[in-house]
């Protein structure tokens, strides 16, 4: 019987269909690009290769290609009868996560990797900045990443997938220094690994390392092709790389060639996140004319994300009308609130207020802005996404204070992040603090 990278057993009838599965699995963990070609060539060599509909599967969801991954899904569901237990239950939970239940995909991974410890495609599915437990509502999602990791680690080994995730967790739980040495392994096993320049891009950004954060990069990015999944996103790192040495042009510049709606390749989510909090970033640093950048993200969400519902988009989309003064913020916010009390909120009332929080920012309502955004800084991880991401908001309030007069609370919490890393633009906003 075929076998998988990690030795599990995959029911098919052809060698060449099982090594083409195996390819499109390691570009699937790596982000890497032609996972897609590969598994349609496997199923190609053998129309009942049920593991290769689902993989094949979980690449249209990461595009966001939502019909094609459920249609892919079913045709694997549909041949799953006479597999073994543990492709019977990878088809499912990855099924389950494609169709939205979030929570039951959760569980049902946390159980499967009990006995199927080694099942990395379904193991993925919880890692990662927009994984299962980033976007499960949970305030200790970090520390539960590192824990299952740590968990399993036993069973991986000096694994490139694994030790990029392992690396990344820890960064993620507040511990860059651990994170930057496994994931700078992760990358010698294997450095066509998108998934692992990422995590290294996070360590770097998280120990204040601009140097050698664009030094990196640089020297990366060239080999990785603009149409793979974290292109935009890796660019996006190098721009926050250039607003932190106040290199506001260059910023801009990579912008415009690299993570703008008429230039990427990202998923619609990657694509739109990135836009909103990149330019976002820009106007609290240094207040250039954004105006026609924002015309163009506003149409792609407008297009993307016309309701609310995903949540990490919708405390984005905050950003765009926020810089648009754009009032249909407020439908966005009624929206929220009527899922909120149907319960299918996955961050509750910490989106909304976000949402409050930014719109006020954007007014110039100062005060309320404090109000809103101060006591919401503890529970913003429960929106997901990575810390870097995340820091957008603690921005905001930074500027926030400094803009209406509270020169003291705006120390006290630069002060603080300064223990954690250092940062020129952190002192930047420090000086302006001193001066208040």
């Amino acid at each position: 019987m075929s076998q998988d990278r990690y030795g599990l057993p995959v029911t098919t009838t052809s060698e060449s269909a099982a090594a083409a599965y195996r390819d499109g699995m390691d570009r699937i963990l790596s982000a890497w690009i032609g996972a897609g070609e590969l598994l349609d060539q496997a199923i190609a060599e053998d129309p009942g290769f049920a593991l290769a509909y689902i993989a094949r599967a979980r690449v249209h969801q990461i595009y966001a290609e939502a019909a094609d991954a459920r249609a892919k899904a079913a045709q694997a569901r549909s041949l799953a009868v006479k597999l073994t237990k543990r492709e019977r239950q990878h088809i499912e939970i990855i099924a389950t996560a494609i169709e939205g239940r979030s929570a039951a995909a959760l569980s049902g991974a946390e159980q499967h990797l009990e006995e199927f410890p080694r099942d990395a495609l379904v193991f993925s599915l919880l890692l990662g900045a927009f994984g299962l437990y980033a976007f499960s509502g949970r305030a200790d999602h970090d520390a539960a990443r590192v824990a299952i990791c740590e968990r399993y680690a036993k069973h991986y080994g000096k694994d490139w997938w694994f030790l990029t995730y392992l690396g990344w967790s820890h960064t993620e739980a507040g511990n860059p220094s651990t994170g930057r040495s496994i994931t700078e392994a992760a990358l010698g096993l294997r450095r066509q690994n998108g998934n692992a320049a990422h995590a290294l891009a996070h360590a770097l950004f998280e120990q204040g390392d601009e140097a050698a954060g664009e030094a990196f990069l640089s020297d990366w990015l060239p080999a990785y092709d603009q149409e793979s999944f974290l292109n935009g996103h890796l660019f996006w790192h190098l721009a926050l790389l250039a607003i932190e040495t106040n290199d506001i042009n260059g910023a801009l510049k990579i912008y415009q060639q690299r993570i703008a709606p008429k230039v990427s390749h990202a998923p619609p989510l990657n694509l739109f996140t990135d836009s909103a909090s990149l330019l976002w970033r820009l106007g609290l640093v240094n207040e250039i004319e954004l105006s026609s950048y924002w015309r163009d993200v506003a149409a792609f969400g407008e297009k993307t994300y016309p309701k609310a519902g995903m949540h990490f988009a919708d405390v984005h989309w905050a950003l765009v009308a926020g810089a648009r003064k754009d009032q249909a913020l407020d439908q966005r916010v009624v929206e929220l609130e009527a899922l909120q009390a149907n319960g299918k909120l996955v961050a509750g009332k910490t989106g909304i207020g976000l949402c409050r929080g930014i719109q006020a920012f954007a007014n110039g309502d100062y005060e309320a802005a404090i109000r809103i955004l101060e006591p919401l800084m503890p529970e913003v991880v429960r929106i997901g996404g990575s810390h870097a991401q995340r820091e957008l908001f603690e921005d905001t309030l930074i500027v926030t204070y400094l803009r209406g007069g509270h020169s003291e609370k705006a120390r006290t919490i630069i002060k603080h992040r300064l223990d954690h890393r250092p940062s020129a633009r952190d002192e930047f906003w420090l000086q302006q603090a001193q001066q208040g």
